[in-house]
């Protein structure tokens, strides 16, 4: 924010500059053949833009394979060079990507992180507005249409202050998907209304002449907007204007492409020609993301009901309701289990208050870190009390990092450190060693408690949802034991922990180990 700029140059920042304007015109396969091309010289502040930028790239073309890879580098070059709007901006596309891999709950941590780091920018810029912007949009794509709204409007007012055109900034799609989202629901009365109030918003900006000036994929959703009312029975007021003109407005990303498929069998539909509508569903290469899994399922019934197939319609119905309302169950899911991650954090909290503060506390996990295991451990033996030390691996932790990114391995550790301490005994000690590597203590324990406690901790980390959080990369652990005596062969930590990591690296080799 403000200050000179580290970087690669006036020629790139000017090449960053068009990659924006490339995507606002929807020529994405344009804005990733230049992107890349600045990525190999960029350096500094300039680095960070564009990686952020080409995770923009990334996101509008679907291109997930590379979607980790590239998030986990934008967040460490803008840590090398932080900036309030740039990090908001970076969480907003990470919730889009949790959202592409199904994980509902990461998806929130990274909308919330980003409204909470807009807020607290002082100064305005075009940054912060992006990044207000692609934050509503994000809201938009998980279902959270007020925020969005509420963000969209953030995005205008700073504009506006900083004297910027605010016509890009017209977002029908996110309306739009507040309006088939009701309607997937049930709420058709209230799908139309907003419909209605979306074309009405196009018409008054083709009489002001802002229709040249609107992003090509604002004017496909307002395409789509009119196709989709006239499914319901309500043609829209703009006779002049037929909607697959607008749906073929030039936009070369997935979204864009999306409103065309679904915009093509809605206007099938609306002029009785139930059976291309039909084919046309079962054909299209739509994401979900756009407007939602249900979508399909509901034309899918207006299509049958046109048909007069009463019965395959309800069926239909009834299935985008049930499609529709799973988000709002994982919603439900996601309150519980955040709460109970609260209250797990709050213990975790207590905890490391007993101990010699932030020198012995991992920072990720709140636990006792390894210095503070080194001091508990030579202090029960110094007192000459025996106790049995457990080497605690997460089974094939790097896949959670390679598929999800590392941010999402950081929320896989810091879930694990919340069920060691619900699981743990009173008067037992946990600790992070490092990496994916945690460390039990228990104080005059005996071999078959160990094996007890080990079970207990073995079934607690394998029963927790992490399809919901790190989707298709299950999570499990792999302990081993050690004792530690004051008068044994085993006297210290060190000598304990490579003892525990070998008969910890035995049981992987077991099948079925714990």
């Amino acid at each position: 924010m403000g200050g000179l700029r580290v970087g690669v140059g006036v020629g790139s920042a000017a090449e960053l500059e068009h990659v924006r304007t490339l995507l606002l015109a929807g020529r994405c396969a344009e804005a990733s053949a230049l992107t890349r091309r600045i990525l190999p010289t960029a350096v500094g502040a300039d680095r960070a833009d564009a990686l952020t930028q080409y995770l923009a790239v990334l996101i509008n073309l679907r291109r997930s394979g590379e979607y980790s890879a590239t998030m986990d580098a934008a967040f460490e070059a803008t840590r090398a060079h932080p900036d309030p709007a740039r990090i908001g901006l970076l969480h907003s596309f990470a919730a889009v990507v949790a959202l592409h891999d199904g994980s509902l709950e990461r998806c929130v941590w990274h909308l919330v992180l980003s409204a909470r780091t807009l807020n607290t920018v002082d100064l305005t810029n075009a940054t912060l507005v992006r990044a207000w912007h692609n934050l509503a949009m994000a809201y938009s794509y998980a279902g959270f249409h007020g925020h969005a709204l509420s963000a969209i409007a953030r995005a205008r007012a700073i504009a506006s202050s900083l004297g910027m055109q605010t016509a890009h900034l017209a977002v029908p799609g996110i309306r739009v998907r507040h309006a088939v989202f009701l309607d997937q629901r049930g709420d058709t009365h209230g799908c139309t209304r907003i419909l209605r109030d979306v074309v009405y918003d196009l018409d008054l900006r083709r009489r002001s002449g802002e229709l040249s000036m609107l992003r090509p994929i604002s004017i496909r959703a307002y395409g789509y907007a009119i196709a989709r009312l006239a499914t319901l029975g309500h043609p829209g007021p703009m006779a002049d204007t037929h909607p697959g003109v607008l749906l073929r407005a030039h936009d070369d990303s997935v979204t864009a492409n999306d409103f065309a498929a679904l915009g093509a069998v809605c206007l099938a539909i609306a002029e009785r020609r139930p059976m291309e509508a039909l084919a046309r569903l079962e054909t299209a290469e739509v994401s979900d993301e756009t407007l939602g899994a249900a979508e399909g399922h509901r034309l899918n019934a207006l299509a049958h009901l046109v048909a007069g197939r009463t019965a395959d319609a309800y069926d239909a119905d009834r299935r985008a309701f049930r499609v529709a309302s799973a988000s709002d169950e994982k919603l439900r899911d996601l309150f519980v289990e955040g709460m109970a991650a609260r209250v797990d954090h709050e213990d975790l909290r207590r905890r490391a208050d007993w101990y010699a503060g932030a020198a012995h506390t991992d920072p990720l996990t709140g636990l006792p870190n390894r210095r503070a295991l080194e001091q508990y451990v030579n202090g029960l033996v110094a007192r000459g009390e025996s106790l049995v030390l457990g080497v605690c691996d997460l089974d094939d932790f790097k896949a959670v990092n390679t598929v999800h990114g590392h941010l999402s391995g950081d929320l896989v550790l810091q879930r694990v450190a919340g069920v060691f301490s619900r699981v743990m005994r009173r008067g037992d000690f946990v600790s992070r060693y490092g990496g994916d590597e945690f460390v039990v203590v228990l104080a005059t324990t005996s071999q078959e408690e160990a094996s007890e406690i080990a079970r207990r901790i073995v079934t607690a980390v394998s029963g927790e949802d992490w399809e919901s959080l790190v989707p298709g990369t299950p999570v499990s652990v792999t302990i081993g034991w050690a004792g530690i005596s004051e008068d044994g062969p085993i006297t210290t930590v060190t000598e304990a922990f490579m003892a525990a990591d070998h008969e910890m690296l035995k049981a992987k080799e077991m099948p079925c180990a714990s």
